[in-house]
């Protein structure tokens, strides 16, 4: 008896960034497959799939920050459940999908006695059953490396760097905030064509979410000035090096990153700050009440449903990268 197999790709999502789920979904040509998700009364998650996906290629799509209805950790314990449901079910292949990594920041050991979280997830969701992860524009390269099977590693510079050459005039700078962003800035500046400079950034030990911007690498004066970074926090790098550049006479200010978190007080310092514009893409939601003018959302979710084809068809992801995604 001959048995010809077909592939078939079934995309679900949990409940945090569903609308990306669904753009994606919408890009890719499929239905996001029907999954129950429910909480019982004591706060604990039930997953139960409503189809059969017994042998298909399974990617289990979940933002992973904290919204007005769940905490990062419920998202990220959904996400986990999601993937032993499936892998109960009989998925041939289950491919996690994180826009946005979790305990991304938390991937060395800083001080004595601290946890490498950014490997504990990892872990977790191989133990889960997840033979594979996508994940956009990681906080270091290094957490490919946690966890034990593939990782398609996007990045959201395409997105960026098309709206950058399409709105930003004059002589273009791009500024890296800190020392460990100089590479990032280099492949942004070599895509445009432009100088580039460096802020050199100081945290203060031992509290968390607050740096100080000392000083400046470049030259600034008349020309626009583009700071980049994978993502916004709490804002206080970003503006503090905005202010900076401001002082040494840039005409301009604007600051390019992948994910919004948007924690504490990052809202009022952008409004109240010396930037222009601030663009990010949408791998993080943006509630109602954090959508100021200065703020400009694009979407990624080209690039993510670009990397799932590639992935279910078993062809190259970086190619669509140009293999940027990978320096």
């Amino acid at each position: 008896m001959e048995l010809i197999t077909k592939k078939r790709l079934h995309l679900v999502a949990g409940r945090n960034n569903r609308a990306l789920a669904e753009e994606v979904a919408q890009r890719l040509n499929v239905d996001l497959g029907h999954v129950s998700l429910a909480e019982f009364a004591n706060g604990e998650l039930h997953c139960k799939y409503g189809d059969s996906i017994r042998g298909a290629d399974v990617f289990i799509f979940q933002g992973h920050c904290s919204t007005s209805d769940m905490s990062i950790n419920d998202a990220l314990m959904e996400q986990l459940i999601m993937v032993d449901a499936a892998r109960r079910a009989s998925a041939k292949r289950i491919t996690v999908v994180a826009p946005f990594y979790g305990y991304g920041r938390q991937d060395r050991k800083a001080e004595g006695r601290e946890p490498i979280t950014a490997k504990l997830v990892a872990n977790l969701f191989k133990t889960a059953g997840a033979k594979r992860l996508v994940s956009v524009d990681l906080h270091s390269g290094q957490i490919q490396g946690f966890f034990d099977g593939p990782v398609d590693h996007l990045t959201a510079m395409p997105v960026l760097v098309d709206w950058m050459a399409n709105n930003l005039e004059g002589e273009l700078v791009v500024v890296s905030p800190d020392a460990g962003r100089v590479k990032v800035a280099e492949r942004y500046a070599n895509q445009l064509h432009a100088n580039i400079a460096i802020v050199h950034k100081r945290r203060v030990r031992g509290v968390k979410n607050t740096v100080e911007a000392k000083d400046l690498v470049g030259e600034v004066e008349g020309r626009t000035c583009v700071l980049i970074d994978d993502m916004i926090d709490t804002g206080g790098t970003l503006c503090a090096a905005a202010e900076q550049l401001a002082e040494r006479g840039a005409a301009s200010v604007y600051a390019a990153a992948t994910h919004g978190v948007f924690s504490g007080p990052a809202i009022d310092r952008i409004k109240n700050s010396v930037l222009e514009k601030v663009v990010i893409t949408n791998t993080l939601p943006l509630p109602p009440d954090k959508q100021i003018d200065k703020i400009e959302v694009l979407s990624a979710a080209g690039i993510i449903a670009d990397a799932i084809d590639a992935v279910f068809e078993d062809t190259s992801v970086s190619d669509i990268f140009d293999g940027q995604n990978q320096s």
